[in-house]
């Protein structure tokens, strides 16, 4: 059967929140560490392999889903069956953060191209965040929702999200020694302004702090690793297709990243979201 992008989403996102619900009453038990790293060398908590195995067997079940990777895996897992649409997923979002019990998530591509895909073959995405409450925010067709995510199932909070006018707030990954002269420049005028720090360890929890109150949120290139440290398959595409959806911007520090195409699937990337005037601000302080 021939799933339309929307038919997909839904599916996706709807698995997305049930495997969501199982998550967030396993997380307390299983805050260990496991004995392997994954493909980029980041150690593997056994939430993080949990929650991956869970995804992959739940989205390749669908009918529409053609194939499945993730932070956590190698290579690209093939369904039995193949659908239209892939699924690149970062299964526990700052994982890190489970340890002192601070904000994670999971964050969800869709994509017309089995990856590693371009930022143009992404129809749709969207990321859960287990906070205080369980919310999962999504971007289909242009359009940013908000859901309150309770035992599995979605109840709607804000339908045609956008970003605030006036920016609030700010937060940039990196140990300061090792940022650049030219972004630790901007970053200078960015706090010239007053804005409120905010930075929780986890890139879902701290984008979406820019999605409800306006500002920036930026894993810069460092002087020892030019290329970042977030991933573009799996978290650049996705958060970047939500901001600007909500009429943000995305960059890498002098593009959009849904302009990129990754060479391998784990290929990392300066990230940068947050107000329009901001990143256009930042662009030409990195030029």
């Amino acid at each position: 059967m021939t799933m339309t992008v929307t038919e997909t989403a839904e599916a996706v996102f709807e698995t997305v929140a049930d495997v969501a619900g199982d998550v967030r009453e396993i997380l307390g038990s299983r805050r260990s560490e496991e004995a392997a790293v994954n493909p980029t060398g980041d150690q593997q908590l056994a939430a993080d392999v949990y929650t991956d195995e869970l995804l992959a067997t739940q989205l390749l079940a669908l009918d529409g889903v053609g194939s499945y990777a993730s932070e956590e895996r190698e290579t690209v897992t093939d369904a039995d069956e193949g659908g239209e649409f892939h699924v690149a997923c970062d299964p526990l979002d700052g994982s890190t953060n489970l340890k002192p019990n601070n904000g994670m998530g999971t964050i969800v591509g869709i994509y017309d191209e089995r990856p590693p895909a371009s930022g143009d073959a992404l129809v749709a995405a969207g990321f859960v965040l287990y906070g205080p409450i369980t919310t999962m925010v999504t971007a289909v067709d242009g359009t940013v929702t908000e859901y309150l995510v309770d035992d599995g199932d979605r109840t709607l909070l804000t339908e045609g999200v956008t970003i605030p006018d006036e920016p609030g707030v700010y937060g940039f990954g990196g140990r300061v020694p090792d940022w650049t002269d030219q972004f630790a420049a901007f970053v200078s005028h960015v706090e010239d302004e007053r804005l409120t720090l905010r930075y929780g360890g986890a890139m879902i929890a701290d984008a979406n702090q820019v999605l409800t109150y306006g500002g920036i949120f930026g894993y810069p290139m460092l002087v020892d690793r030019p290329e970042g440290k977030l991933r573009l398959q799996f978290e650049g595409h996705p958060v970047a297709a939500i901001v600007e959806s909500a009429g943000g911007a995305s960059s890498d520090g002098t593009r959009s990243l849904l302009s990129k195409t990754p060479s391998d699937l784990h290929e990392r990337t300066p990230l940068f979201v947050g107000n329009t005037e901001l990143i256009e601000r930042l662009e030409s302080q990195l030029a």
